[in-house]
């Protein structure tokens, strides 16, 4: 029998899926780690953390299924995008990671902006110079820290250091890659008149493959760590939501998905690169060869909920503990009690700035409408429905620029709640399907090893032979006419506040 595994480094913990040739979980494991917030807006995190929790989940993963670790025949990866890993000339870690959330590189962006050129930037990387991109932070570093970046010799994200860990490899892939602010994306290369412009050295950058391409095998020292068998091919894998959207079979025009992770993405492929000169939305190079994929991202889509439940929610996490279910699905029962409109209450998820389509990272989180009337559960509705809101101004803008959302898929932790995807169809006033596996960006990075391994002949043959989705939800119609009135208010709250966050971001 022949195996693929699916590692996804993600920003709560790491999750390890052992799958068959026919992408049926064989087994899986998750092990979680903290983010470091030193000061308001900064998110890091520790490399050696991601490592642990590799090692932990494969480990786990190999005991619970029995498996002969000789036969799984390839690993993919998928990660967290745009975190900065500095590594030494020994490759020790530098200092931690400041991960894709954060938020301290306002600065430095305008830096990159004025050294390259706004437009010259949006032509060559596809997008603006956004504080959650790569190239910010390794600016930061230079102008902060300038005995760390003196002694950097390799810089990583976080994906491509657990590669290194197992092959001793200094690789990344074209998808990931895209979001550090430095790929020539149209070209799907390095770009030497970036990284001139800001005096990066490309020496300190890891060689560039296609999602699908072999990048190195496992060693004998991780072998040893992990119960691998070394040897065992490593591909490039992706990016997390380009890996999602192989584990989703979004890989041919037309064909979208909406995930609810710690971020919200509105994620289309198309095999013609599409830039949107105003840089609302990101244009990156996708796990299929030669194509690329647009997506909006609300930077704290399932965050907004976990803060949520984390501060207001005790309760419930006691009482679904004792009961043995998910706490979220206790929520989701009392959020599906509140009227749509959570009784004229409204929510903006801007608790770590924003994205698309506001560029903003001094944006914060707001109630509207908060009265003596209302509980914790029309605030928890509020929560759901605006970060639903903040996806959907997503959507509007990928309408705008022509592209096809005529297949909508949903996934991440909050596809998985039948209220919140109900929510999709009828604020997108579109069918919302999901997949029958839930595995998504892990299946998908197990995907593209078994095309580097040969098990499938191409990215679009693997997903054809594993992916399988489920009867969609539809659109209420009139559902969708109360949504739209909210919406109109929603949307207006931004600009009518946007001097107000800079006045705040102002104060010490």
């Amino acid at each position: 029998m022949e195996y693929l595994l699916g590692l996804d480094i993600g920003t709560s913990g790491t999750k390890t899926v052992l799958f068959d040739k026919e992408g049926a979980v064989v087994a899986s494991a998750t092990a979680e780690y903290p983010l470091y917030s030193p000061q308001n807006g900064w998110a890091e995190q520790e490399p050696e953390d991601w490592w642990n929790a590799t090692v932990e989940t494969v480990r786990t993963v190999l005991a619970k299924s029995g498996v002969n670790s000789a036969d799984i025949k390839g690993i993919g990866l998928s990660g967290q995008m745009h975190g900065l890993v500095m590594l030494d000339e020994s490759g020790n870690v530098l200092r931690r990671s400041i991960i894709w959330c954060d938020q301290r590189t306002a600065k430095e962006c305008n830096e990159i902006t004025t050294r390259v050129g706004a437009e010259r930037l949006i032509e060559i990387t596809a997008n603006p110079s956004l504080t959650g991109f790569t190239s910010g932070k390794i600016l930061w570093v230079r102008n902060h820290e300038p005995e760390v970046y003196q002694k950097c010799r390799h810089i990583l994200l976080p994906k491509d250091y657990i590669r290194y860990k197992l092959t001793r490899e200094f690789a990344t892939e074209v998808s990931d890659a895209s979001g550090m602010g430095l790929l020539d994306v149209p070209n799907r290369c390095w770009s030497d008149e970036v990284l001139q412009k800001l005096q990066i050295d490309k020496k300190l950058l890891a060689k560039v493959y296609e999602s699908q391409e072999v990048t190195g095998t496992v060693h004998a020292q991780a072998a040893e760590q992990t119960g691998l068998v070394k040897g065992t091919i490593v591909v490039g894998g992706a990016g997390d939501n380009a890996a999602a959207a192989v584990g989703t079979g979004v890989v041919q025009d037309g064909r979208a998905f909406t995930t609810i992770g710690t971020s919200g993405v509105v994620y289309a492929h198309t095999s013609n690169i599409s830039i949107d000169p105003k840089g609302r939305v990101h244009t990156f190079c996708c796990a299929v060869p030669g194509c690329w994929h647009i997506m909006g991202v609300t930077q704290a889509a399932g965050l907004s909920l976990k803060w949520f439940r984390d501060h207001f929610c005790q309760a419930e996490m006691d009482t679904a503990k004792g009961m043995g279910v998910d706490p979220y699905y206790l929520m989701d029962k009392e959020a599906e009690r509140i009227p749509i409109g959570a009784n004229r209450l409204l929510y903006l998820p801007y608790l770590m700035g924003e994205r698309t389509p506001h560029l903003d990272p001094d944006c914060r989180g707001v109630f509207f409408g908060l009265s003596a009337m209302h509980t914790k559960y029309d605030m928890l509705r509020a929560v759901m429905e605006g970060v639903t809101y903040s996806l959907r101004d997503c959507v509007e803008i990928l309408r705008e620029l022509g592209i096809n959302l005529s297949d909508m898929t949903a996934c991440g932790g909050g596809g998985s709640s039948p209220l919140w995807r109900q929510m999709l169809a009828d604020v997108f006033d579109c069918d919302v399907k999901t997949t029958v596996s839930r595995e998504g960006a892990a299946l998908g990075a197990a995907i593209l090893a078994g095309v580097g391994c040969g098990i499938y002949t191409s990215v679009e043959q693997g997903c054809a032979a594993v992916v399988k989705k489920n009867a969609p939800q539809s659109a209420i119609a009139e559902n969708t006419q109360r949504y739209n009135q909210f919406y109109e208010v929603y949307k207006n709250l931004y600009p009518t506040l946007m001097d107000n966050y800079k006045q705040l971001a102002a104060l010490s």
